[in-house]
């Protein structure tokens, strides 16, 4: 029997670790001074869920929590887009992955314009986030190799030359 309750309190902790983060929206909108609400957000985001976690190891055992996270990242595996995608679709995705900049500099040169205590600078970010993240799908497999290879130190760059080969010569 309590093995069985650790099994479902590790879980519990795992779920509520990825969760925790976007509690952060709940507590923005409280009536609290900045300072206690920036402070509960950091801990909400930085501090909480990494100790929610090594609890569920503890509870679970590292061979439960492994088994667990590598089921959660082979379903994340799959749904990765893989592949070469169009032209015009590449093109739509750059731009999508793009414009969330647009509401970045808006805030940051002219913020009389979405001020902090707006209720649509909170929709305007949402909706950049969306965005951001739709242009990953739409961008395509190659794009995710492209983004990976940031965090790579010896990658390089290698564009396709203008030959007999290519369609642009």
């Amino acid at each position: 029997m309590l093995k069985r309750f650790k099994f479902y309190l590790g879980i519990a902790f795992l779920i509520l670790s990825a969760v925790l983060p976007l509690l952060g929206f709940w507590v923005a909108g409280l009536d609290l001074h900045l300072a206690i609400k920036g402070t509960i957000i950091g801990l909400l985001t930085l501090g909480a869920p990494e100790v929610l976690i090594i609890a569920s190891v503890a509870l679970l055992g590292k061979e439960a929590f492994d088994l667990i996270t590598g089921k959660i990242r082979s379903v994340l595996h799959r749904i990765k887009p893989t592949g070469p995608v169009s032209k015009h679709r590449y093109t739509v995705g750059l731009i999508l992955f793009l414009l969330p900049l647009i509401p970045t500099y808006i805030m940051a040169y002219t913020p009389h314009l979405l001020p902090d205590d707006s209720p649509e600078r909170l929709y305007i970010n949402i909706a950049a986030d969306l965005l951001f993240i739709v242009s990953l799908f739409i961008l395509g497999g190659d794009f995710w190799d492209k983004l990976a290879s940031l965090f790579v130190y010896d990658a390089k760059a290698q564009f396709p030359r203008k030959g007999v080969n290519s369609p642009e010569s």
